[in-house]
């Protein structure tokens, strides 16, 4: 994992927390993140970064480096003792990770004083906001790919080390493994590779090239046989190749086509290696994939086993950002709102539970109500724009989503390895009813908030007008 400092963060924070200090206001605050528009006008979102940001918060520190760099910028002496001794020491509620989640639900609740939360912010957003994003493209990718093997090819293409945090999070949203090594080793996420065409160019000769690859890397050998001509060299000098491998007891795993018309191409490599008596070999596919390009291939039924998928997962094109966010909730014992002309921009005030809809089969309902902390077990949720839609929830099984996950300053929930994360994240996923999860006009999932909570907005929004 990277080395996060404090100074991870954006000079208004640090600014505001001076002006904090300086007035002895440091209050108790309470910070709700969310985010307010799916992605790839999907119909959910998966969470992904808690591990990695409950772990960063833990540990975050302001150096001796940091403290000599910020004396240069107008803090004053005394603010800057204080952060030589920084140390979160508020309480973080949230979702689980890998949990699939919608906008304008907190996914995840900070309880601090001002200085603590405001520091801690920009890390949050940068962490949660880009893992979720990838995490959530890695699903759509899985939604329509089935069974077949994924693999993240991105890291060359990724925005510098965010491809780092994209492996992860790509093996959250239903991937199987990646070529990044780095990820690998500090993930433990399986890694493949197969070659590049500057390997085959090397060489005099492609089926020279194919037989030291195959001598010299026998296990999980790939071949990539688009450098020349697929079907009349690449093709057939994998073939060769995988024949001379037989005799030495090995296999070829597979080969990789990387350009043309991969349906078409698939399907005549199919038949060559087939006809080889090589059913065993597969075929794997990149160039330019996302689940768009997947789902054509899927449905003209290409034999393709293997996609490695890059740049499109990786930047999570081609939204590119999650527009997730950080909004004051309750400070100095009061509940705090942000107004908009806008109804839909006005925050939620106070501390918040959400709870989840289930029927009494334990069925999703396609509903989450955001209400007070203290409320229990809803009758009605409103619509937070149209104040005459609602839903009656006396009947249904209702699970509140916001658990504790660190306490002053202590994490409280058990560390969770990748591979738990993402069989989890397969649960959710796969119980989310197939409308969701559709490309074009998916079902939206019905966000609302208790009747309490619409009072006490509602109330907030008179007062400030007045």
């Amino acid at each position: 994992m990277f080395n996060f400092t404090a100074t991870y963060t954006d000079l208004y924070q640090l600014s505001m927390a001076q002006v904090y200090f300086n007035k002895n206001e440091n209050q108790q605050a309470v910070f709700d993140y969310y985010f307010r528009n799916l992605p790839y006008k999907g119909g959910y979102a998966v969470f992904a970064g808690l591990e990695i940001l409950l772990q960063v918060i833990e540990e975050l520190r302001f150096s001796d480096e940091d403290i000599n760099y910020l004396k240069g910028h107008d803090f004053k002496e005394d603010f800057l003792d204080y952060l030589k001794d920084f140390r979160f020491s508020g309480s973080i509620r949230s979702m689980a990770e890998g949990e699939v989640v919608f906008p304008n639900a907190p996914i995840l609740e900070v309880e601090a004083n001002l200085i603590e939360a405001q520091i801690i912010e920009t890390i949050l957003l940068n962490i949660l906001n880009f893992q979720t994003l990838i995490a959530t493209k890695a699903s759509r990718i899985r939604n329509v790919a089935g069974n077949k093997t994924l693999l993240d090819f991105g890291l060359r293409r990724a925005q510098g080390p965010g491809g780092y945090y994209a492996s992860r999070a790509a093996v959250i949203g239903g991937f199987d493994g990646s070529s990044n090594v780095i990820a690998g080793r500090d993930f433990n996420i399986s890694i493949s590779g197969t070659m590049a065409h500057a390997f085959v160019q090397s060489y005099d000769e492609e089926l020279s090239a194919f037989r030291d690859f195959a001598k010299h890397r026998p296990k999980n050998c790939v071949l990539l046989v688009d450098t020349y001509d697929t079907l009349k060299s690449g093709v057939p000098n994998a073939i060769t190749v995988a024949k001379e491998m037989e005799e030495r007891d090995q296999k070829l795993l597979a080969i990789r086509l990387d350009s043309g018309d991969l349906a078409y191409l698939a399907k005549r490599s199919r038949q060559m290696l087939d006809a080889a008596g090589l059913n065993y070999v597969k075929i794997a596919a990149s160039n330019q994939l996302d689940e768009y390009v997947i789902q054509s291939l899927q449905n003209q039924n290409a034999p393709i086993d293997i996609y490695g998928v890059g740049t499109n997962l990786v930047i999570g094109k081609p939204d590119g950002a999650l527009d997730g966010v950080y909004k004051l909730a309750f400070a100095n014992g009061k509940p705090r709102i942000k107004i908009s002309e806008s109804i839909s921009k006005v925050t939620l005030p106070h501390k918040k539970q959400v709870f989840r809809m289930f029927t009494e089969e334990g069925h999703l309902v396609g509903a989450d109500a955001v209400a007070l902390e203290e409320e229990w077990h809803l009758n009605r949720m409103h619509h937070p724009v149209e104040p005459f839609k609602n839903l009656t929830l006396a009947s249904l099984k209702q699970k509140p989503m916001l658990q504790a996950v660190m306490i002053e300053g202590k994490r409280t929930y058990p560390e969770k390895s990748l591979e738990e994360i993402t069989a989890f994240s397969k649960k959710q996923v796969d119980a989310l009813p197939e409308e969701y999860k559709r490309f074009d006009n998916p079902h939206i999932y019905k966000v609302g908030i208790s009747t309490q909570l619409k009072q006490e907005r509602d109330k907030l929004i008179e007062q400030h007008k007045e």
